[in-house]
C-alpha cells in the first residue's frame, strides 16, 4: 500500500466553453515569458536596451518550436508513422513531445536572424538569456506532469508519480522524472548566474556552460526513464546525445576562454550611442544652466558696481549745496 505519492491530473485540459485550456500549452507559454522577462533583466544589466531581448524572441522561440517538434518525430516516428498510427498527430504539438535538443538548436538559427538584423552578437545574448532558459525548462516539464508522460521506473518513494490506467500506460507509482528534470533544470539555472558573475563569462561561455551543466543530469535522468525510445550500444538516443553535446559544449569554454578571454564591453552598439547622446544632451543642458547663472551673477554685479558708482556723485552734490 503506498502511504505516500505525488497524484497526477485526473485531465490536462479544462473546457472554458469551446476553448480548450491545455495545462501543458500553459507551462510553456509561462516557461517562455520567464525566460524572456529574466533574460531582458540581464541584458539591461550588460548595457542593452530594454525590449530588445523580447524582439529577438519573436524569431527564436516560433523556430525554437519547430525544432523541438521535429526533433521529437523523427527520433519518435514509430508514434504517428508505423501501423495503426494517424501521421496527423505530429501536428498535434499540444499532446506533448517537444525535443530540447531540436528546440535549442533551430532556436538557435531564429535567434541567430533576429541578432543580424539587429547588429547584435548572438553569442552576447544568448548568454544573458541562458539562466532564464534553464528556469523555463523547469516551468515547462510541468506540462509532462498534466499530460502523465516521461516518468521513469516503478518505485515505492513517497515521491513516486502515481500514474492513472490510459493509452500507453500502465496504472502504478513511478519515478517522477519530471520533477528530476525540473528541479535540475532550476539548480543550472543557479549555477549559470553564481558563475557569471563570479567569473564575468562572457562570448557565448555562459549559455555553453548551461548546455553542459544541462546534459550532465539529462543523461542520468534519461537513463531513468521507461517510455519507449531508439537504442544505440545499449544506451538511449537521447543519452548519446547529451553526451555528444555536452562534449562540444566544454570543449567551445576552453578554446573560447584562450581565443576571446574576458567579455564583451559593448553588447548592443545602439544603445551605446543612444546613451552617448543622452549624456551629450544632459551635458548641454547643466552648461546652458551655467551660462545662466553666470549671466545672472553679472548682472548683479554690474548692478551693484553701478549703485555703489553712483552713490559717492549724490552725496557730494548735497555736500557743493550745503557750502554754497
Amino acid at each position: 500500500m503506498d502511504l505516500a505519492y505525488i497524484p497526477s491530473p485526473s485531465t490536462g485540459v479544462i473546457d472554458l466553453g469551446p476553448i480548450p485550456l491545455r495545462g501543458y500549452a500553459f507551462c510553456i507559454i509561462i516557461g517562455v515569458f520567464v525566460a524572456v522577462w529574466f533574460g531582458n533583466k540581464r541584458w539591461i544589466a550588460r548595457g542593452g536596451r530594454a525590449g530588445t531581448v523580447a524582439d529577438i524572441a519573436v524569431w527564436a522561440v516560433p523556430f525554437g518550436l519547430v525544432g523541438g517538434r521535429l526533433y521529437h518525430v523523427i527520433t519518435d516516428y514509430q508514434l504517428y508513422f508505423s501501423d495503426g498510427e494517424n501521421w496527423v498527430d505530429a501536428f498535434k504539438i499540444w499532446q506533448g513531445g517537444l525535443g530540447i535538443w531540436g528546440a535549442i538548436a533551430l532556436g538557435a538559427v531564429g535567434a541567430w536572424i533576429g541578432c543580424r538584423r539587429r547588429g547584435i552578437p548572438l553569442p552576447a545574448w544568448a548568454d544573458a538569456l541562458a539562466p532564464g532558459i534553464a528556469f523555463a525548462q523547469a516551468i515547462g516539464r510541468w506540462g509532462n506532469w498534466f499530460n502523465q508522460e516521461l516518468y521513469g521506473k516503478p518505485t515505492d518513494l513517497p515521491w513516486a508519480l502515481k500514474i492513472s490506467e490510459g493509452p500507453n500506460r500502465v496504472a502504478g507509482t513511478y519515478h517522477p522524472t519530471f520533477l528530476y528534470e525540473s528541479l535540475w533544470c532550476v539548480g543550472v539555472a543557479l549555477l549559470v548566474i553564481w558563475a557569471d558573475r563570479r567569473f564575468k563569462l562572457g562570448h557565448g561561455r555562459a549559455f555553453a556552460l548551461y548546455v553542459a551543466a544541462y546534459c550532465t543530469g539529462r543523461a542520468w535522468i534519461e537513463y531513468m526513464r521507461v517510455d519507449e525510445a531508439h537504442h544505440i550500444l545499449g544506451l538511449r538516443l537521447n543519452v548519446w546525445t547529451a553526451v555528444i553535446v555536452f562534449v562540444l559544449a566544454v570543449t567551445y569554454i576552453v578554446i573560447s576562454a584562450k581565443v576571446r578571454p574576458g567579455r564583451e564591453e559593448i553588447v548592443e552598439p545602439g544603445a551605446v550611442a543612444t546613451a552617448e547622446a543622452a549624456e551629450g544632451v544632459e551635458d548641454a543642458d547643466e552648461g546652458a544652466k551655467d551660462a545662466d547663472s553666470g549671466s545672472a551673477s553679472d548682472a548683479d554685479g554690474d548692478a551693484e558696481r553701478d549703485d555703489e558708482g553712483r552713490a559717492p556723485g549724490k552725496n557730494g552734490t548735497a555736500e557743493a549745496a550745503k557750502n554754497s
